[in-house]
């Protein structure tokens, strides 16, 4: 077991839950749970598997803000911190990785730990598309790193010393459905809205000017995002990605299931923030 606080974050992830603690709890000393006020059993299922249950009904939900007022009322005293979402769970193999990298690196410059997942996509592994692997920084020491305090795309990062990688596969499966995907990408849509008029006006709200230490391969992604992606027109924007994603990425190759989360991922929601963004200026005058 290794010196580790999980924080996992949650609203209504009573099916989800269980897969993600069970996966987590041999090589972790603490799992706090951070709760948004759910209506289902997750606090209950979360404290039955060991996981002791914070609750802060944060309205309307941030996940940077809500992971930060985690860190804050933990009482965190070990010496790595996971943040890890309800809907990820790690294999045997990653699990026993990470589980070697945090004890082999207590005392070295390795401040932050990067997860790799694949993605699963209505019961289907998507291995295409710009997709796999998805990686993210998860792991840092604490007091050596924090999460970006932005509306949606926050990253954890590390003030100092450098990052390895896990060269495992962790997974990245929702139970919920479809249904539960759009709600989530719908809230999604309207939090990546604020920050692209966030950016309008703060080149640091793409965190390209940022002072920390924004993990590489995400730092190149914020780029494409704000300074490429953006400057093409609206809706023209939504069919390129598409395109890129589809035929350029081999998305097709993940069969239908590939086919609709490509469709959703571009032609829904990146056209849906596109749609907001232009109601919001609507809404301002500036149209």
């Amino acid at each position: 077991m290794a010196d580790i606080t999980a924080i996992i974050l949650t609203k209504n992830e009573e099916v989800n839950i269980e897969k993600c603690i069970t996966s987590i709890r041999p090589i972790v000393r603490r799992i706090v749970v951070v709760d948004s006020g759910s209506c289902d059993r997750t606090a209950e299922v979360a404290k039955a598997l060991g996981a002791e249950v914070l609750v802060n009904e944060l309205k309307p939900f941030l996940y940077a803000k809500q992971f930060l007022y985690g860190m804050e009322h933990a009482g965190i005293q070990t010496k790595w911190v996971f943040r890890i979402d309800a809907d990820e769970e790690l294999t045997k193999e990653s699990a026993r990785e990470i589980e070697e990298l945090c004890d082999a690196n207590e005392d070295t410059d390795v401040n932050g730990i990067v997860v790799r997942f694949e993605v699963n996509f209505m019961g289907r592994p998507i291995h295409h598309g710009g997709v796999y692997p998805f990686r993210k920084l998860l792991l840092f020491k604490y007091g050596k790193g924090t999460i970006e305090d932005r509306y949606m795309d926050e990253h954890c990062i590390i003030f100092e010393g450098r990052t390895v990688e896990v060269e495992h596969d962790s997974l990245h499966h929702d139970y919920k459905g479809l249904s539960a995907w759009i709600e989530k990408h719908n809230n999604y849509s309207t939090r990546e809205m604020q920050d692209y008029f966030n950016s309008l006006s703060d080149d640091a709200a793409t965190g390209l000017t940022s002072e920390h230490d924004l993990d590489a391969k995400a730092k190149f992604r914020r780029f494409l995002r704000w300074k490429v992606y953006y400057r093409f027109p609206a809706g023209f924007r939504a069919w390129a990605y598409y395109f890129y994603r589809y035929y350029v990425r081999l998305g097709f190759l993940d069969g239908r299931e590939g086919k609709i989360f490509c469709f959703m991922q571009a032609y829904w929601y990146r056209f849906l923030v596109d749609a907001k963004i232009y109601e919001q200026e609507k809404k301002d005058g500036s149209l």
